[in-house]
């Protein structure tokens, strides 16, 4: 199973920072911004979650719920939160679940090898739990601002 836009997101429960889970039912009435990003502690990823960081009261004003997935263990994504002081809540994703239900394991290529990863990839979730937009293939510069406008407009109705 995997989301569709215009469907209602299937709910999960996950493993998160601050010794929490997250469960998609819990947001319900708020919109959720879900962002999955590789590695934890890598350039693009760091930037990416300090661009959220750093417009999380925008994204507050909108309703807009901010939560970052990786594959990378609750060790790592804790790690990761504190060093960049990042103000949202981190999900892992070891099992891959989270993952799976979004679509965005792909293989990719580095250094002329095949692997599976994580493509850096964002979805809003509407206040009644339904898949708004989808962004695939992330590229960072400028992807919070397009993220936070849409959220502004879906709230604005």
């Amino acid at each position: 199973m995997s989301v569709s836009l215009g469907q209602p997101v299937p709910d999960f429960t996950a493993t998160a920072t601050g010794d929490t889970s997250v469960s998609l039912s819990d947001l319900k009435g708020q919109q959720v911004v879900i962002y999955f990003y590789p590695k934890a502690s890598t350039p693009g990823c760091t930037t990416e979650g300090g661009d959220f960081r750093d417009r999380k009261a925008d994204f507050d004003a909108a309703n807009t719920v901010i939560l970052g997935v990786s594959r990378d263990g609750i060790r790592a994504q804790e790690n990761f939160k504190a060093k960049q002081g990042f103000n949202f809540a981190l999900i892992s994703d070891k099992d891959e679940a989270v993952c799976q239900l979004f679509d965005v394991i792909k293989l990719k290529k580095m250094y002329g090898k095949e692997h599976l990863g994580v493509e850096r990839s964002t979805f809003l979730i509407d206040a009644e739990g339904n898949l708004a937009r989808e962004w695939r293939g992330v590229k960072v510069k400028g992807h919070v601002d397009e993220v936070l406008e849409a959220a502004q407009a879906l709230h604005a109705g």
